[in-house]
């Protein structure tokens, strides 16, 4: 069986046949899978984002089905319904796209909160109701959402409720000088990301890999010590005066999962206080909500993030 590091190895030489740069970003997605979890992508049109979700899907064998978001769209397009059939004279249930175990929600925040709410059960419980029948989703079923910073028109921006799902909200920035130019003599030689068949992108885990990956990952090693740090960190958040709202406990459990996976990708059996401070900027930025003085003086969830974090005793 393969480890997580070795896993986590392969997913990225892949992913990096297809995706130029964008390391940290393509680090914490397979991190977010392995854990369990979704993530919300946050960057302009034109960044990958949608090819990173598909690239992903392909490296894990796993089937992907895309949603695009739009107002009109409405829960039974995201969900199913039930269809009745003059033949038969019965009910069936004709499955949504959500039936799959990698999902890409498409600019999540152009359709109403109605439809938004629609993925609230499947992404906590990997279930759906259907005129009251429970039907179990994939065990790896993730949920990889997308959303554009800077324009507002026509959007529904999502509630803390829903956004408390969502694993980690990653920051999607263009490339540098050198990715771009490395992105242009990719697609100058005939590369293009409608035909990634052609990229020779290999299948490194099954689901079967992925879920015995979830059992290595439940043995990594957590001292008190960290836990305290990891409390800390939460609770700060729940004091500092430009936050209306902090970290929830779920804000927590997710900060020490999630770094308990980056251990195991890493080759380590124990988490250390640099994984938490790695991965306290994806797991908080979506979950702290700013003081609307603290937005008008142009200050952002990260910068409250350092603070919190440099103030906070490392521990030993």
């Amino acid at each position: 069986m393969p480890t997580a590091k070795e896993i986590m190895d392969k997913i990225s030489s892949e992913m990096a046949k297809a995706v130029v740069g964008q390391e940290e970003v393509l680090q914490n997605l397979i991190v977010a899978v392995l854990t369990g979890g979704h993530v919300l992508l946050e960057g302009v049109p034109g960044l990958a984002k949608t090819l990173m979700a598909r690239v992903l899907a392909m490296t894990l064998d796993a089937d992907f089905n895309r949603i695009q978001f739009t107002p009109d769209l409405m829960p039974s397009d995201v969900i199913g319904t039930t269809v009745y059939e003059a033949q038969t004279g019965q009910f069936r249930l004709r499955k949504g796209p959500i039936f799959t175990e990698i999902v890409l929600a498409d600019e999540i925040n152009r359709t109403p909160p109605k439809t938004q709410a629609a993925m609230l059960e499947a992404m906590e419980e990997r279930r759906v109701s259907i005129e009251g029948e429970e039907h179990v989703l994939s065990s790896i079923f993730t949920v990889i959402a997308t959303q554009n910073p800077i324009e507002y028109e026509g959007t529904y921006p999502l509630p803390e409720a829903q956004l408390d799902r969502f694993t980690f909200k990653l920051l999607v920035d263009y490339p540098d000088k050198y990715e771009e130019l490395e992105l242009l003599k990719r697609y100058h030689t005939g590369f293009h990301s409608k035909d990634l068949d052609d990229v020779g992108i290999q299948i490194v885990a099954s689901k079967s890999d992925i879920e015995a990956i979830r059992g290595e990952i439940q043995k990594v090693k957590v001292e008190d010590s960290i836990l305290d740090y990891i409390n800390e960190i939460a609770r700060s958040s729940r004091e500092d005066d430009d936050l209306l709202l902090g970290a929830s406990p779920r804000a927590s459990i997710t900060l020490l999962l999630t770094s308990k996976t980056l251990a195991a990708c890493r080759g380590r059996d124990f988490v250390v206080p640099d994984d938490i401070q790695e991965l306290a900027y994806p797991t908080l930025r979506h979950r702290l909500l700013l003081r609307p003085e603290a937005e008008i003086e142009g200050i952002r969830p990260d910068e409250v993030i350092a603070r919190i974090v440099d103030k906070i005793a490392v521990p030993r």
